[in-house]
């Protein structure tokens, strides 16, 4: 075997890249573990703790502290951890009219109506569909009218074509999307969500966001809907609010009793009794290394938790440091500084100029926010200046090629900004800042150099590329109002969570111990390096899931178990063929070196064609799909590495120290032998069996009124609801239809008597954001009329919009695949009529599944719904197809090889296709066996939601085999009866 070496280095250094990535799981879980002693059963200790943790170095070897190790461990997604998974779509419609200073043109109107339609009935590009209407109904209407003014005048003349003012609007479009991303992740990032996912949703207007552990639903809601307000404030100076601080201090101290607190390091070069020695030179965090756990002196309150900023004067004292920082808090004590504001005795001598706003994130490397005091100038307590002042803004570098971001202002702003500014540099000696202030919290705060007569103002400062390019959007943000409404929604509580990891876990375990045994059992030595190789193989998965970032699912579990099952088919194909040398009288080294070498083709086409499906899966689907897509892709390539691979240089080992290698027992090693079953002659009856079971599924499919799409494909509400006793479907749905006006929900159990799946359509197409709440109200109230008591342990919100394009997108990915299946087989056998059979094969394998969904609908226990997990599970039907019929052709171009011809015909070909099936029917039953019982162990306790995702990919697995072996080589028959 050459390139040994090479092969060792790679699974070394692998094995060290994925030992690493897994430490931090168990460094995180050793400081949670002392939390919880430390806590003793009181979570707002174990969190105290724990954010007392967060600057600590805590991993051994390199120092890295607990914040740090805890965004490197393994990410757990909703459906395992609990929490919110929400999609918010900008409205682009609102932004449209807005742009236009909000017309009355009725076909201007009528464009925009129409076009929400088109984009709710499927279409892609708002704006696009837009344009195309207005043209309809205005043939001779220019859009400039509408939109060109004096602000945008350098980006829309106004004698711009149609087609620029199409260009201006995506343009506009785009931005809007990008400045509602970036403030949306900021107010995610203040409310506390630790380790928010967000992503845009390309060549939409729509933004995912998930957030584990996040359960209070309401918040959530008012928090990423409400509209953004920019304002520009005048900020005091650290100097100016110092001697308010002091007071409040001294007045905490005077009603406080026994108030402790972290404190900051004294000012240890300070050596007399000034106002400011003790006083911290650094934010409490900055430095952790110097920062030490000391208790508050009650005379402190304060400033046991906020640190005055200062610098060491000339004279060797502290000094207040100039600027408009006048705190640095921890953020674990920003809430108790806020409390100590709010109290009465203090905002009573708090100056009504006086505005305490927070940085919008800590400072860099920390967990330190930044305090400032807003200067309130107008009786109304109204700001300088609003975002409508803004007409553009963009990130920029200036002469010395560092980022800065430039501001432009519309007429009247520019006037109101000439006198702020005026104001704010009028002192020489004392410039002041003004503050950018979003949702109430401050961006940037620069100190004003100059008066600015002309409304262009240039930002500069400690910045980079990034932070330019975001400060510049929260500044168009308050130009032009983009309203985010949330159009999808899962939230999964923490008990269901707990739930589906205990369920998930023991399906993982049992069925990882049923690959082990049947292996060891049937093909003995053999069997233990498969083993071996699997151990390392789940090793390696783990490990580089980690190290990518990516998010464990439940359904990604099912991936990593079926990547398992499926991991076996390399080294059944492998060992079968070495049987086959060995049967020849080939000695054991030259039968394992030949194995291996006639396996590799059929290993690498059955491989690469799943690759394709999960690449197709993962690029169509989102949220568990795409958790079931990743494990599949980096399971395959783990799994060709270790058992091709790592199994090779095993066997390797063993050969070099003589060891007796068997490869089955008396009884296994006779299996599947002398077998001549004519496949291909009794093809007719197989096309028969295949056409009733089709007609079947039509009959089955009008009498059912259509298939049952769950909501992924049609949009409305699912709620999973938990009672403390058994209780009736028919008496829920009695008593919910008349509070949903008469609209009657869909209820069924959701595995045992006591949890209900309630679905219903009510006020989905309602866009008020009091909707949800409308909703939920009306559930409450006829779930109370039960007398039962009840926890709604997650619910899921499709739009009309979201579930259109996911019956599109499931159209594209399974015509997609066929497609690229088509393709692959023509290339790799360069046969047409091979690729015609296999497609064939995969349409077939679609219908039959779906027969088998109508034709049992009603009869089974449990929910047989056509959602995105469905469409998961047919496309990986459809690579258990692929994977199967590759394989065949394999063996037949082999022999067709071994005779020197290209092709054969008649019945010679058919004795040959028939030869094929056969030699290799021991794999085929092998590795649909192994798989099948992994898929019924996850089945039987994989948990309730994702049963029927299990269910189909068993069906599919016994539909994947017999499809192989009756349907897709077949066909090839018939499709080449002519030369």
């Amino acid at each position: 075997m050459q390139g040994k070496g090479f092969i060792k280095f790679m699974a070394i250094l692998l094995g060290i890249v994925c030992v690493y990535s897994l430490s931090f799981n168990l460094v995180t879980s050793n400081v949670e573990k002392n939390a919880k002693a430390y806590a003793k059963g009181d979570p707002l200790k174990e969190k105290a703790y724990l954010d007392s943790m967060a600057t600590v170095p805590v991993y051994p070897l390199f120092g890295f502290n607990y914040q740090f190790c805890k965004s490197k461990e393994i990410n757990l997604g909703l459906d395992l951890k609990g929490g919110m998974n929400v999609t918010m779509e900008i409205s682009l419609g609102e932004l449209v009219k807005s742009l236009a200073n909000n017309p009355t043109d009725a076909n201007f109107n009528k464009a925009l109506t129409v076009a929400q339609t088109q984009l709710n009935a499927g279409g892609k590009d708002f704006i696009g569909l837009f344009v195309s209407e207005f043209e309809k109904l205005s043939p001779n209407g220019k859009l400039a009218d509408f939109f060109s003014n004096q602000d945008n005048a350098k980006d829309l003349k106004a004698n711009a074509s149609n087609s620029e003012v199409k260009s201006y609007l995506s343009k506009e479009a785009t931005s809007a999307i990008d400045r509602s991303f970036i403030i949306i992740r900021s107010r995610i990032d203040g409310f506390g969500v630790v380790s928010p996912n967000m992503q845009k949703q390309e060549g939409t207007n729509r933004i995912l966001i998930e957030m584990p552990g996040v359960q209070d639903k309401e918040r959530i809601h008012k928090l990423l809907q409400g509209s953004a307000e920019l304002q520009f404030w005048q900020v005091y100076q650290n100097e100016e609010v110092y001697s308010v601080m002091e007071n409040i201090n001294k007045t905490l101290a005077s009603t406080l009793k026994d108030t402790t607190a972290a404190t900051t390091v004294k000012d240890t070069t300070a050596k007399t009794e000034s106002k400011l020695a003790g006083l911290a030179k650094k934010p409490v965090g900055k430095d952790s290394s110097d920062v030490k756990k000391l208790e508050a002196s009650k005379n402190n309150p304060l400033f046991s938790v906020l640190s005055i900023p200062t610098y060491q004067a000339e004279n060797g004292q502290p000094a207040l440091r100039p600027g408009p920082i006048v705190g640095w808090v921890a953020q674990k004590d920003t809430a108790k500084v806020n409390a100590y504001f709010k109290r009465p005795e203090i905002a009573s001598i708090i100056p009504p100029t006086f505005k305490f706003m927070w940085s919008v994130k800590p400072m860099e490397g920390s967990k330190v926010f930044e305090l400032y005091a807003i200067k309130v100038t107008s009786a109304d307590g109204k700001p300088d200046l609003g975002g409508e002042a803004i007409s553009d803004a963009r990130h920029d570098f200036d002469q010395k090629g560092k980022p800065e971001v430039t501001m432009y202002m519309t007429g009247e702003g520019a006037a109101k900004w000439k006198k702020i500014t005026a104001e704010a540099s009028a002192d020489a000696n004392n410039k002041k800042a003004i503050a950018i202030v979003l949702d109430n919290t401050v961006y940037s705060a620069p100190t004003v150099q100059n008066e600015i007569p002309n409304g262009i103002s240039s930002i500069t400062g400690s910045f980079t590329v990034n932070d330019t390019q975001d400060l510049a959007n929260i500044l168009k943000a308050g130009k032009l109002p983009a309203p985010a409404k949330i159009v999808g929604e899962y939230v999964v509580g923490p008990s269901l969570g707990q739930t589906a990891i205990n369920n998930g876990l023991l399906s993982f375990v049992l069925a990882f111990i049923v690959i082990l045994i049947f292996m060891a059992l049937y093909y003995n030595k053999a069997g233990w390096v498969a083993n071996f190789a699997l151990v390392i193989n789940l090793f390696f998965i783990m490990g580089t899931l980690v190290s990518l970032g990516a998010v464990l699912t439940l359904p990604g579990i099912a991936g990593i178990i079926l990547v398992i099952g499926l991991s076996v088919d390399a080294n059944i194909l492998i060992f079968e063929r070495v049987r086959e040398e060995l049967l020849h009288g080939k000695s054991t080294a030259l039968a394992i070196k030949e194995g291996f070498k006639h396996a590799m083709p059929s290993i690498i086409d059955s491989n690469v064609t799943v690759l394709i499906l999960g690449v197709i899966l993962y690029i169509f689907g989102n949220g568990p799909v795409q958790g079931f897509a990743t494990t599949l892709c980096i399971g395959i390539l783990s799994s060709l590495f270790c058992a091709v691979l790592i199994s090779r240089l095993v066997f390797e080992s063993l050969l070099n120290k003589h060891s007796n290698i068997t490869f089955g027992n008396s009884v296994t090693l006779h299996a599947f032998k002398n077998i001549a079953f004519d496949f291909v002659g009794r093809r007719k009856i197989y096309y028969a069996i295949s056409s009733v079971i089709i007609v079947l599924g039509f009959i089955f499919y009008f009498k059912n009124g259509g298939l049952k799409l769950g909501i992924d494909f049609k949009g409305g509400r699912t709620y999973i609801v938990h009672f403390d006793k058994s209780i009736e479907t028919e008496d829920v749905k009695s008593k919910l239809t008349p509070l949903f006006e008469n609209e009657a929900p869909e209820v069924k159990t959701a595995g045992n008597d006591n949890e209900l799946k309630i679905t219903t359509t009510f006020h989905i197409a309602d866009q008020d954001t009091h909707a949800d709440k409308l909703v939920e109200d009306a559930l409450k109230a006829g779930l109370a009329k039960t007398g039962a008591k009840y926890t709604i342990e997650s619910n899921q919100k499709v739009g009309p919009i979201i579930a259109s394009d996911l019956v599109y997108s499931a159209y594209g990915a399974v015509l997609f695949s066929c497609l690229l299946m088509f393709f692959y087989i023509i290339i790799r056998f360069k046969k047409l009529n091979y690729g015609l059979g296999a497609v064939i094969a995969l349409f077939h394998d679609v219908l039959l599944v779906l027969s088998f969904y109508t034709i049992l609908d009603g009869v089974l226990p449990f929910s047989l719904e056509i959602g995105q997990d469905f469409i998961a599970a047919i496309l990986t039907v459809m690579s258990y197809t692929m994977t199967e019929t590759v394989v065949v052709f394999d063996r037949i171009r082999e022999k067709l090889a071994e005779h020197g011809k290209d092709d054969l015909h008649g019945e010679e070909r058919n004795k040959l296709i028939n030869f094929a099936l056969n030699s290799t029917l021991s794999r085929t039953i092998l590795t649909s066996l192994t798989v099948f019982f992994v898929l019924l162990v996850i089945f039987i306790f994989g948990g309730d939601s994702i049963r029927g995702f299990i269910f189909a990919l068993l069906i599919g697995r016994v539909i994947g085999t017999y499809s192989s072996l009756c349907i897709s080589t077949p066909i090839v028959v018939d499709l080449g009866k002519s030369k």
